[in-house]
């Protein structure tokens, strides 16, 4: 039954959520748009509990002084300090307002800017001609760079035209592959779900 229940509750949702979206019955969407916004109910509820679960494991790590515990201190204090301008002043002026504009902000664009430094990082890696397809893609990112700065012009008027192209034209037909995969993936993981054959939720292998 500890199993049997929850199996049996994801499936019969998922069959009503399914059967719903192709049949234009007006009581079979009415029911289906209540069960979308219990869903957005239950994600609500999702995010106290990872609150929760995020103060308690630093609290536990700032207990046992495990290895870098002072962040924890810092993490802790910022949380509650937001928590509490925004439960106190509200999140569209006062305190909570002027945290974010002027520390969540900056610090983003920092986090940002050194991904930056990472993405070049591997860049660079990936763009090594090792095979053919590395060569081609190292010729593309070339010519791309090339023609969205200004000494692209200069080289060659037709090179933002060509990149348009390679942009419109072969950079599209790849996305769109790549999101047919995902939609495909997607597709089997809910219906392994649905039919009780994935039950890593669970929190078993079985």
């Amino acid at each position: 039954m500890k199993k049997t229940l929850p199996l049996a509750i994801v499936f019969g949702c998922g069959m009503f959520m399914l059967v719903a979206f192709f049949i234009p019955v007006r009581w079979f969407q009415d029911a289906s748009q209540t069960l979308q916004t219990w869903y957005l109910g239950v994600i609500a509820f999702f995010v106290f509990i990872g609150i929760f679960n995020l103060a308690r494991i630093n609290i536990l790590k700032i207990q046992h002084k495990r290895r870098d515990w002072q962040y924890s201190i810092i993490l802790l204090f910022c949380l509650v300090l937001m928590l509490g301008a925004g439960f106190i002043g509200g999140t569209n002026g006062g305190v909570f307002l002027y945290l974010f504009t002027n520390f969540q902000i900056p610090l983003s664009a920092t986090m940002f800017s050194l991904l930056a430094f990472f993405v070049a990082s591997a860049a660079f890696r990936a763009f090594r001609a090792r095979n053919p397809e590395a060569t081609l893609l190292l010729i593309a990112a070339v010519l791309v760079m090339i023609g969205r700065v200004p000494i692209g012009v200069w080289i060659w008027k037709g090179f933002p035209n060509l990149v348009e192209w390679i942009m419109s034209v072969p950079n599209t037909a790849a996305k769109r592959g790549i999101i047919f995969g995902i939609d495909l993936g997607m597709i089997s993981m809910a219906l392994r779900v649905i039919l009780g054959i994935e039950r890593s939720y669970m929190g078993g292998k079985d």
